[in-house]
């Protein structure tokens, strides 16, 4: 899990935090647990905090991910195409600024437009033109050769419910089968407003299926099992076959929170749905969980630089 910083003058304490917990800067650089996320406001704007802390995270050599949120017919022209031409330019032009700041800094294509609902005037951060868009981004950063950071995987709903797990699937796969390497903001609903660690188990699951999907299968003599098929013969079974306990745990997938019961074995053990067994799952992890301690001088240093922030940002 990664998180953003919010601007300079915080940034310096976040990065004192990642070093003291890292064991040094270069244990920080190389799995950094924050990076700084440079957003364009469009149309062709860049907010001056958002390059200002670019000069504090540079310090440390932290990738910066740089993706503004183009509204298709609102703050982007009434196209895909028009919109995807604009948030190019802009991605560019921060690619740009990042390496004026430091020279050969690590950056990641951000494409992540949005389409806009005119009847609501909300974005809308799910439907099919988001994952046409998503993959048109994907495209295009990885012309430019660099690694590629999308919003799919999201929706527009405000409960993990049919609408979510649709949307969420839906767009996950398409970015998937693009080729991103990051997909942003699971664990968020109904259009970014709220965050729900009830969907975050809800996508989990999702991103199972879809790595399940996108491993493929593999297809030679000890997998097509033909000797398997002979022995078998007519109305035989598979079950007990050798072939068959020595593939099946690879070849299937076997889900944690999906519904598989026979119909009586799910009624009599409550015939929860997938937004139950999501909160159920979500409170057996928070009551067993137990994160691993720092030792006591990393504490005491982190009870020093937080205090310090407290003192001078407050």
């Amino acid at each position: 899990i990664h998180f953003w910083f919010h601007d300079r003058a915080s940034a310096r304490y976040i990065l004192d935090l990642m070093t003291t917990v890292a064991g040094g800067e270069l244990e920080a650089m190389q799995h950094p647990l924050a990076y700084p996320f440079l957003e364009p406001i469009s149309p062709l704007k860049f907010p001056h905090d958002g390059v200002d802390l670019l000069f504090e995270t540079a310090e440390l050599s932290l990738p910066v991910s740089i993706g503004p949120m183009a509204q298709v017919g609102a703050t982007a022209p009434g196209t895909l195409a028009g919109t995807l031409a604009q948030e190019n330019a802009e991605i560019l032009a921060g690619v740009c600024i990042t390496q004026l700041i430091r020279p050969g800094l690590a950056v990641c294509y951000g494409g992540i437009p949005h389409a806009f609902d005119m009847r609501t005037t909300q974005m809308i951060f799910a439907g099919p033109e988001q994952a046409l868009m998503a993959v048109a981004m994907t495209q295009l950063g990885k012309r430019y050769r660099l690694p590629v950071y999308i919003n799919v995987g999201l929706t527009d709903s405000k409960l993990p419910d049919a609408q979510a797990g649709m949307e969420s699937g839906m767009t996950l796969l398409c970015g998937a089968l693009a080729g991103a390497d990051i997909f942003g903001h699971l664990g968020i609903c109904g259009v970014d407003q709220a965050s729900s660690l009830t969907m975050l188990l809800m996508q989990h699951e999702i991103i199972g299926y879809v790595e399940h999907f996108l491993r493929g299968f593999e297809i030679d003599d000890e997998t097509l099992g033909l000797d398997t098929i002979r022995q078998v013969g007519h109305d035989g079974s598979f079950i007990s076959e050798e072939h068959t306990v020595r593939h099946f745990r690879d070849e299937l997938w076997f889900p944690q929170l999906l519904d598989r019961e026979f119909w009586d074995n799910w009624m009599e053990a409550g015939g929860s749905d997938m937004h139950q067994r999501c909160i159920a799952e979500k409170e057996k992890i928070l009551s067993s969980h137990e994160p691993e301690p720092l030792d006591e001088e990393t504490t005491r240093e982190v009870d020093k630089i937080v205090a310090a922030a407290r003192k001078h940002l407050s």
